[in-house]
């Protein structure tokens, strides 16, 4: 290996980079042997991504907690709902090969089951709005089963019929209109699959995407048998080994496939070519484009959730199951990125620290938001001048000095206000935004504090 990769994975494993209590501000650069004690977590693998290749995949303590097999790079783990994401890439070959199509009514693709009407109303949902998570469908996720359990079919699942243990999926919000996340709705992708190819999914997946990208750590088997079990263990509070190993996820195309960062991350390396129409996982550049383009909203890909511009931006999937975290993050433009998974519940609060200091060390544009603010007209600011009171709830005081805003509310001192946009600006004392409002007129007419997820809304007083 490169002196250089051997550097940059030094940089890595010592340079893990803890949340404070602030937005965007982290701790002192850790070492990842002490986060994964201070998050009790037994095994971690990841595999980074730099030009194209996998730089370098490597595991990291155990297996089981307790017993002594070792986290190695083809080690498989849980991959939650990154197991949509090579869905995905299956319906978009299906798509492809005109056996499918995005924008038609799966009911007309169902034999086995259908979309239930609403009394009166039948519900008209189609492949593009399954996989971005906009058909208005319900069951955001499953809980798996254990090993002794009966596991139902696709089809109970979706009518919440015995021995399921999730409500029916149905449709209950307007298609095509908001993201919704629904893990409901990719069982019924996947039983669209199932119905027009005439196979299980394992079959399936396997021929169309895991074969096709030498994807040889990993399946949808559930639950996994034979050469397969020797993965890693799901481990739940404070470590502990989860009973009977890991739970089973007869959903298989919303939560059950077993991978390695490796495998994963050759799957994101393909569709990321794939752009350009340089792959060979079948995939043209129109039909990659149409996976990692916004739909109905700007985060919403199929099969992926998006974020950055231009070449910054990035195709990303978090999977979780009961005692497992996996995390993809792929510059698509770029050819950087990263595939990390851990088997332990905390393992996402580790696997953001672990992920910030690939992105340092890999110097990931964009990753890390730049502290400038935006330059705004001293006549505006003059404008958001004045008092401002929630009914109820807080008097706010914004006032200027020095050509700077300052927000003043329940006899604290004043805290200063960077700009953001013309309208929108940031405390970086508290983890607060301020977004003022106008009329019709250009008035300034009141201002929103956003804080905790919670919002309080003041109107301007004249």
């Amino acid at each position: 290996m490169a002196v250089e990769t051997e550097l940059r994975i030094e940089a890595v494993v010592r340079g893990l980079l803890p949340e404070t209590a602030f937005r965007d501000e982290y701790a002192e650069p850790a070492f990842l042997a002490d986060r994964m004690e201070h998050f009790q977590t037994p095994g971690i693998s990841m595999a980074v991504i730099d030009d194209f290749e996998i730089d370098w995949a490597r595991g990291f303590g155990l297996c089981e907690r307790e017993e002594r097999g070792q986290v190695t790079d083809e080690t498989m783990f849980q991959a939650g709902s990154i197991s949509e994401s090579i869905f995905a890439m299956a319906i978009m070959r299906t798509v492809q090969e005109e056996k499918l199509d995005l924008d038609t009514d799966v009911n007309e693709y169902l034999s086995s089951w259908k979309v239930p009407a609403n009394g009166d109303w039948q519900p008209r949902i189609t492949l593009r709005q399954l996989l971005s998570h906009t058909a208005g469908t319900t069951v955001r996720g499953f809980p798996g089963y254990l090993r002794k359990d009966d596991l139902p079919t696709a089809v109970q699942i979706l009518d919440g019929r015995h021995p399921s243990n999730t409500p029916p999926v149905r449709v209950n919000a307007i298609p095509g209109t908001q993201f919704r996340y629904s893990a409901g709705g990719t069982t019924i992708a996947q039983q669209v699959l199932v119905d027009v190819l005439c196979n299980p999914l394992l079959i399936i997946m396997a021929e169309l995407v895991l074969n096709a990208l030498d994807m040889k750590h990993s399946t949808y088997e559930q639950p996994v048998s034979g050469p397969w079990a020797n993965s890693a263990m799901a481990h739940t509070w404070k470590g502990r080994p989860l009973s009977g190993g890991c739970r089973i996820f007869p959903e298989t195309a919303a939560m059950g496939l077993w991978s390695t960062p490796s495998d994963i991350a050759r799957a994101a390396i393909k569709l990321a070519r794939s752009l350009r129409g340089r792959s060979n996982l079948g995939l043209s550049a129109e039909a990659a484009n149409e996976m990692l383009s916004p739909h109905v909203e700007e985060h919403a890909g199929l099969g992926f959730s998006l974020s950055g511009k231009g070449e910054n931006a990035r195709f990303e999937r978090r999977g979780r199951t009961e005692g497992f975290v996996a995390r993809l993050t792929m510059y698509g433009a770029l050819g950087k990125g990263a595939v990390i998974m851990v088997n332990s519940d905390r393992g996402a609060e580790i696997a953001g620290e672990i992920e910030r200091a690939i992105a340092r060390a890999y110097e990931w544009p964009g990753y890390f938001p730049e502290d400038k603010e935006a330059e705004v007209a001293p006549e505006l600011l003059d404008e958001y001048v004045g008092e401002y009171a929630a009914e109820p709830g807080p008097r706010f005081i914004v006032a200027k000095k020095d050509g700077v805003l300052f927000l003043e509310t329940a006899g604290q001192a004043p805290i200063r206000l960077h700009a953001e946009s013309d309208r929108k600006f940031f405390m970086k004392s508290v983890n607060a935004d301020v977004t003022f409002a106008k009329s019709n007129e250009g008035r300034v007419t009141g201002l929103t504090l956003l804080q905790d997820a919670k919002e309080i809304v003041a109107k301007k007083k004249i």
